[in-house]
């Protein structure tokens, strides 16, 4: 039999644990790095069982009468034991259905966890979802490289990496996360946006995840002229953030980061590196700006869905 239980604070370590083993171990479905930013989300995050024993975590986050998996979270949907079947699946996600509607729920938002994250088949739910009828309300197009399979760099990109090594610009490791978001808020300021995160936040995040986030810069004359915020996971190194000053773009100072960290993440063996979305207004609208500039280093599509169960119907 299978059952649905809300996750409290008692059980930290059974899911940092679960996770850890599951077939999707990334570190940000850890509780330390979800409940960073608690204040903003009311966590509706669940554990479920099968014959008592944990098969599968959601998490979680309650928007009014809306079960959201996360809403802090650029990924989300079920998290699998390495165990877990597809059967299990089946049940474990109409047992979430049935547990949300008890609990008030009038809908579910269920992010799918792209295949990339995945050390084992873990589509169980995509299935699933289909068979009780849900729908794809939002679908975002993401940006990834083959690293052992690369396409070939546009010849203007190769122009502005050579431009960036002819003023002896140099890649580097960066603590200065107050510099990286004041950098990060006057780009995205031209857009009408901010930054997700404070530098107060970032700051914490990368020292409790020291393996998995790091901030790459390059500077001039102290100031940082382009960075990145990678995050890793498994075989992944994703892009958080990317951002470059007006000086920094005229000598090729964001276009020599990424092919430095493009290089430097296959030559560690890491098999896939992830951009991000180039898509707005849930998916509606591409940035094409944005997008040119991602495949001009080889990068090519991946597709992020978002799912909808109504639950009164």
């Amino acid at each position: 039999m299978v059952e649905c239980e809300f996750y409290t604070p008692a059980r930290k370590e059974e899911w940092d644990s679960f996770v850890l083993d599951s077939k999707t171990p990334l570190f940000i479905f850890k509780r330390s790095f979800m409940e960073y930013h608690a204040d903003r989300f009311v966590d509706a995050s669940l554990m479920i069982y099968e014959d008592k024993v944990l098969v599968a975590v959601l998490p979680g986050s309650r928007n009014e009468k809306v079960l959201v998996s996360h809403g802090g979270l650029t990924y989300g949907g079920l998290v699998l034991s390495q165990k877990v079947k597809a059967e299990t699946v089946l049940e474990s996600v109409q047992a979430l259905m049935l547990f949300a509607k008890d609990n008030g729920f009038d809908k579910i938002v269920y992010k799918a966890m792209p295949y990339i994250f995945s050390r084992h088949g873990a589509q169980e739910d995509l299935y699933a979802l289909f068979r009780v009828g849900a729908e794809i309300v939002r679908r975002d197009l993401s940006s990834i490289i083959y690293l052992d399979n690369r396409l070939k760099l546009s010849k203007g990109r190769k122009w502005l990496i050579a431009r960036a090594k002819k003023n002896n610009l140099v890649v580097t490791d960066s603590q200065d996360w107050t510099g990286f978001i004041e950098l990060l808020h006057d780009v995205l300021a031209k857009h009408g946006a901010a930054p997700v995160h404070t530098s107060q936040e970032l700051e914490l995040l990368a020292s409790l995840f020291p393996n998995n986030i790091s901030l790459r810069v390059v500077v001039a004359e102290e100031k940082i002229l382009a960075a990145t915020l990678l995050f890793k996971f498994g075989e992944v190194v994703h892009t958080q953030y990317l951002a470059t000053s007006a000086e920094g773009k005229e000598v090729g100072a964001l276009d020599h980061l990424i092919e430095t960290c493009i290089q430097e993440s296959a030559s560690e063996g890491f098999k896939y590196f992830s951009f991000g979305v180039s898509t707005e207004d849930g998916g509606k609208y591409i940035n094409s700006g944005l997008l040119a500039q991602k495949e001009s280093f080889g990068a090519r599509a991946m597709i992020i869905d978002f799912y909808e169960i109504v639950l009164n119907d």
